[in-house]
């Protein structure tokens, strides 16, 4: 049996941090850390919001991803928008993430781009995002309130996410580089602080897998999502 990173146990995660105001222009930022992964979170808010959605009286939220050249180890190109389609993925997935716990009436006609950069990568670097995005999106809002240019902060709730897979037979809740690129069945899980779910990505990498195995998989993400939401409302009250 493999020893897996931190010497943890297969429902364990890596170590988590959440650094809040990591940036000193971000309206909300946040270093979120799971193990050697690394993203900065930055939101910036705009009085504006995209020409489809003008005279709604609603806002929007969205997300920009890119992993900086030397976040891995052989160093990538620079990324320009529109160039990496699994960039625009994550983006995508962070974006709507965080609209299912965000009042846009509530907010107005304004727009909140949170930009998440991944500074180093050793696998769940679009979960690390989604977490890290929630804390640079919540002090964004929580300053338009503070500076009365907002009734309330106006979110319905936190969201998370974390991988879960199958790596050798063994069923492992977030999965590093080297286990990420070895597993058998690959899954991301994004939930909310209730403890439902916003959405599932899986893919038997290598074999498929069963019902049973999906539900086991579901059990270490929602618990793994538990301890992540735990921690934003610790580092954000």
């Amino acid at each position: 049996m493999t020893t897996r990173s931190y010497g943890r146990a297969a429902n364990e995660m890596r170590p988590v941090t959440l650094t809040r105001e990591f940036l000193k222009n971000a309206a909300g930022s946040c270093m979120v850390e799971f193990g050697d992964t690394r993203v900065l979170c930055a939101a910036t808010v705009e009085d504006d919001v995209p020409r489809w959605r003008k005279g709604s009286r609603a806002g929007w939220v969205t997300a920009e991803y890119a992993m900086l050249p030397a976040s891995t180890n052989r160093r990538s190109s620079r990324e320009y928008r529109g160039r990496k389609g699994r960039s625009m993925e994550i983006e995508r997935l962070v974006g709507r993430s965080l609209r299912t716990v965000v009042d846009l009436r509530a907010l107005g006609e304004r727009t909140i781009t949170v930009d998440c950069d991944v500074i180093q990568a050793d696998g769940g670097t679009r979960t690390a995002s989604v977490t890290g995005a929630w804390v640079a999106l919540h002090d964004a809002l929580r300053e338009l309130a503070r500076k009365g240019e907002l009734a309330r902060i106006p979110l319905t709730g936190q969201v998370a996410a974390v991988s879960m897979g199958v790596v050798g037979g063994r069923a492992l809740l977030d999965l590093d580089y080297g286990e990420d690129s070895n597993a058998d069945v690959d899954l991301n899980l994004v939930g909310t602080s209730e403890g439902l779910i916003i959405e599932v990505q899986g893919t038997g990498e290598k074999t498929p897998f069963n019902r049973a195995q999906l539900d086991e998989l579901l059990d270490l993400g929602q618990a793994g999502i538990a301890q992540l939401v735990a921690l934003q409302k610790q580092i954000t009250a």
